[in-house]
């Protein structure tokens, strides 16, 4: 696999109660049964890039994509719930870790 997904799985197998599945040929990580990151190492459908899916607090979706649409779009499929993909081709890996911890506490 990617750096891109060895990197993230470090992210989200470090938080308290981590699985990792598979999920249409991509990782995807669930706290419990809920799902909060997928991570797209090739890309999906139109988004032919590394990026990830994550889940995030009511709100954060739109203000993200307003501050950075170069980084942040509405992913298909679970962005109607609020989830943000975060471009993964030059990553600031703060952010992304800062993402998927928020997205980890939304899944608890």
């Amino acid at each position: 696999m990617s750096d891109v997904v060895t990197r993230v799985r470090a992210l989200c197998l470090a938080l308290a109660g981590v699985t990792e599945h598979v999920s249409h040929g991509t990782p995807l990580f669930k706290r419990g049964k809920r799902a909060f990151v997928q991570v797209w190492p090739d890309g999906h459908h139109q988004n032919r890039f590394p990026h990830l899916w994550c889940a995030a607090p009511e709100g954060v979706q739109e203000l993200l994509i307003e501050q950075d649409p170069r980084t942040y779009f509405r992913p298909p499929y679970v962005g109607h719930r609020g989830w943000v993909g975060v471009v993964l081709t030059d990553p600031d890996w703060q952010d992304v870790e800062e993402r998927i911890d928020s997205a980890y506490e939304r899944a608890g």
